[in-house]
């Protein structure tokens, strides 16, 4: 499995969850397969965002890109983080 780990400050959470759920589609397209929201307990506008894709070349092709750069921007997203995984073991305790 490939998964994506994406950390960043948003200026209102609200906001930009309603863009984040308008871009399922686009996201879906590009090779997300699923994904779990968090947030860190004593902020709600630090986002953790963590998703399986179809492959980390669809991810970063879609992350980089001019048009996800600029729905960032309007979603006002602060300064993200990408860690690129590949998943090497899973476990039910």
């Amino acid at each position: 499995m490939q998964h994506v780990l994406i950390i960043h400050e948003v200026e209102a959470y609200p906001a930009w969850k309603n863009i984040f759920d308008q871009a399922a589609d686009i996201r879906k397209r590009a090779g997300e397969i699923s994904y779990q929201l968090l947030r860190y307990d004593n902020n709600a506008n630090n986002i953790v965002h963590f998703s399986e894709w179809s492959s980390l070349d669809n991810a970063k092709r879609f992350f980089e890109s001019p048009a996800l750069i600029e729905i960032r921007r309007k979603a006002g997203v602060k300064a993200p983080t990408f860690i690129y995984l590949e998943e090497i073991e899973r476990g039910i305790l």
